[in-house]
C-alpha cells in the first residue's frame, strides 16, 4: 500500500505521520509526501516530492501507484493562493485518482467553516446533513467546494473518498493563547474586532480571559477538536470500508461554553474574566456519527484541553508556528 499526503508538515500533518508510521496496522505501507514550501526530515518508508498542487502533470507523477490520498494541504485569507492550492489541488487529484489502476481511498480533511460555525445559526446540532453554509471570505468557500467536489467524484464516478470535517484543532498550548489579550494571541476572533485596543491593552495587564458571549448575550458555545483526536479518526478511518463514502463530524463530543471556560480557570489558575459580547452564533458539531459508525471517541474534553494547554512549557526549539498564510 502506498499512502500520498498533501500538508504533511503542519501541525496534523506532523503528528499524523509520526503516528502513522509508529503503527503496526501500517508497517508494510509506503509514503509520497507532496510537498511545497517546507522539508520533511528523511525516512526510509517516506518520499518527499516538491511541486505545485495546480500542476497536473506534477499530481499525475506523485500519484502513480499510490492506493490511498490523504488531502490536508489548506490555506486561509490568501486568495493568490486559494484556487490552486483547494480547487485545482482538488480537482487534479480527483482526476488522476479516479483514473488511476490502483487508488482505493480518498480521504480530505474538512472543516466546520463549511457550516459557517459560528457565524450562521442553527436550530440544533450541525449533523452530517446539514447544508454547507460558507462565513465571509476565500477559506470557508474553498472547504466547502472541496467538500462538495469529492461529494460529486463519488456521485459521478463512484470513488471511494470520506471526508473527516474537523473544527478549530488544538495542541500544544494553542488554547491558552486563544485567550490572551495582547499581541501573543493564537488564531481569533481578534478581540480589537470587539472592543478598543486601549480595553483589550488593559484587560491584558490585569491578566484576565475573555468569556464569550454569542449574539443572545449568553456564553458562546463553540467547537474545537485536539490534534490527538483528528489523528486517531484519520487512522481508523484509513482503508476502513465504515468510512466509503461518507462524511463525518469529528469533534469534542460538547463544544466549549465559554462560561465553563471562565469558571475552570478561576478554580484551577485563578484567573478572572471578563465578558466579551460578540454577533455570533452559538452551535454544536454533533459527532455523534463518527462514534456510532467508525467507532472513535474523543479522549479530550474541556478540562483536558485547559489543563494541557496551561501545563504545556515550549522550548527554544519549539516556536509557536502559523501553519499556512492568512
Amino acid at each position: 500500500m502506498q499512502l500520498l499526503i498533501t500538508g504533511a508538515t503542519g501541525k496534523v500533518g506532523q503528528e499524523f505521520l509520526r503516528r502513522f508510521l509508529e503503527a503496526e496496522r501500517f508497517r508494510d505501507w509506503s509514503v509520497v509526501a507532496l510537498c511545497h514550501n517546507r522539508e520533511l526530515a528523511p525516512h526510509p518508508r517516506v518520499r518527499s516530492v516538491r511541486g505545485s498542487l495546480s500542476d497536473p502533470d506534477y499530481i499525475g507523477q506523485a500519484m502513480a501507484g499510490v492506493t490511498h490520498v490523504l488531502h490536508m494541504a489548506a490555506v486561509k485569507e490568501s486568495p493568490e493562493l486559494a484556487i490552486d492550492v483547494s480547487i485545482k489541488g482538488m480537482f487534479w487529484m480527483l482526476e488522476h485518482f479516479r483514473k488511476s489502476d490502483t487508488a482505493e481511498q480518498f480521504i480530505l480533511i474538512g472543516g466546520d467553516c463549511s457550516v459557517g460555525h459560528i457565524f450562521h445559526q442553527y436550530e440544533g446540532p450541525i449533523t452530517e446533513s446539514a447544508p454547507r453554509r460558507a462565513y465571509p471570505g476565500c477559506y470557508a468557500l474553498t472547504k466547502v467546494l472541496e467538500e462538495e467536489m469529492l461529494n460529486q467524484f463519488q456521485i459521478q464516478y463512484g470513488i471511494n473518498g470520506c471526508c473527516l470535517r474537523a473544527p478549530w484543532i488544538m495542541e500544544k498550548d494553542d488554547f491558552r493563547y486563544a485567550l490572551k489579550f495582547d499581541d501573543t494571541q493564537f488564531g481569533g476572533p481578534a478581540w480589537t474586532d470587539y472592543m478598543p485596543r486601549g480595553q483589550a491593552d488593559k484587560y491584558a495587564a490585569e491578566g484576565v480571559v475573555p468569556m464569550m458571549l454569542d449574539i443572545d448575550d449568553t456564553p458562546l458555545l463553540r467547537n474545537f477538536v485536539h490534534v490527538s483526536d483528528l489523528v486517531d479518526a484519520i487512522l481508523i478511518a484509513l482503508d476502513n470500508p465504515a468510512a466509503s463514502q461518507q462524511l463525518f463530524n469529528i469533534a469534542m463530543t460538547e463544544p466549549v461554553n465559554y462560561a465553563d471556560v471562565a469558571k475552570y480557570l478561576k478554580d484551577t489558575q485563578g484567573l478572572g474574566s471578563v465578558p466579551v459580547s460578540t454577533p455570533h452564533f452559538s452551535n454544536k458539531l454533533d459527532n455523534s456519527k463518527a462514534r456510532q459508525v467508525l467507532g472513535w471517541e474523543p479522549q479530550y474534553d474541556l478540562h483536558r484541553l485547559i489543563d494541557e494547554a496551561w501545563a504545556y512549557q515550549r522550548t527554544p526549539d519549539d516556536p509557536r508556528v502559523v501553519w499556512y498564510p492568512g
